[in-house]
């Protein structure tokens, strides 16, 4: 069978069958199309001549691009040649024994110390000013995602012991200790907190100017603002506050597995990229500061 007829069999067979959307559908397509002008390039244009050969230059020509879109090329492509050879139309799955690129890991981005003190630095005058400021100093201090911030009750609180109750992915609770200065604020916000309530049977424990529970919307836009106005990185996100927490203890010493029930990481795989921003950074702290790190040349 010729490549295209191959292709719109291979289409039709996932639209129908396997119920892709059309956007799916789009992406399928568009993978395919790269593939088949590859093996036209070569000379090939009936899939019994592709040989797992051909996957594989086609993925050496391709290792430029990031490993993720070389992964999903190839997951196409394996699909295709799998539904090829169950159908009966080649007499094996060439695409069988090519393995995954193995895709790696961002190292997530940071806030310096001082570039988290600018941050936190807060004029603070109106409620919504010890609003933000107790947002941003429960994050720094607890690794809190957004969304478990903004879904913090009241109840959750508890100001003397320092500590937060936390309801993470799979509603799974947590016991998060608070610093000092966290509560110090979260203090603060309280005894202005009554200035925001419009509705008293609203028990989440930070509001907007409207009286209704702050959304993830409403903080990232608040963020973005106080950025901005301080000079720091626009693109920073809650979650880069999230990241500069465990980073910046682990670089202080703290025990990877306390930071990881911390973040409330069901694997500990997923906190062991935090050590990965520390060793970075003490690399390039050795290479700027160490007289003997570089040799002039």
């Amino acid at each position: 069978m010729n490549i295209d007829d191959a292709i719109e069999d291979f289409i039709g067979y996932c639209m129908f069958e396997k119920g892709l959307s059309e956007k799916t559908k789009e992406s399928y397509k568009n993978d395919l199309k790269i593939y088949k002008e590859f093996l036209n390039n070569r000379n090939i244009s009936n899939v019994s001549n592709i040989t797992d050969k051909e996957i594989k230059d086609f993925l050496k020509e391709k290792s430029d691009e990031k490993t993720s879109t070389i992964a999903h090329n190839l997951t196409v492509i394996k699909n295709f040649h799998k539904y090829l050879f169950s159908s009966n139309i080649t007499k094996k799955d060439v695409s069988e024994f090519i393995d995954r690129p193995k895709m790696r890991k961002s190292i997530p981005k940071i806030l310096s110390i001082e570039d988290v003190d600018n941050l936190l630095d807060i004029k603070l005058e109106t409620a919504l000013d010890y609003r933000n400021k107790a947002m941003l100093e429960i994050l720094y201090a607890t690794g809190l995602r957004i969304s478990e911030l903004i879904n913090l009750e009241l109840n959750d609180i508890d100001t003397l012991e320092g500590t937060i109750i936390v309801f993470g992915k799979g509603s799974k609770e947590r016991i998060v200790p608070l610093g000092d200065y966290a509560i110090k604020y979260l203090k603060l916000y309280l005894e202005r907190r009554n200035e925001l309530v419009k509705d008293p049977t609203i028990t989440k424990l930070f509001l907007n100017n409207h009286g209704k529970p702050i959304s993830r919307q409403g903080f990232f836009k608040i963020l973005k603002k106080i950025l901005k106005e301080k000079g720091l990185n626009e693109d920073a996100s809650p979650h880069t506050l999230r990241h500069s927490f465990a980073t910046h203890l682990i670089n202080r010493g703290a025990d990877l597995r306390s930071v990881q029930e911390m973040l409330g990481h069901s694997d500990i795989s997923t906190t062991k990229i935090y050590t990965e921003v520390s060793d970075e950074v003490v690399r390039e702290e050795y290479n700027e500061f160490h007289p003997r790190s570089k040799e002039d040349l």
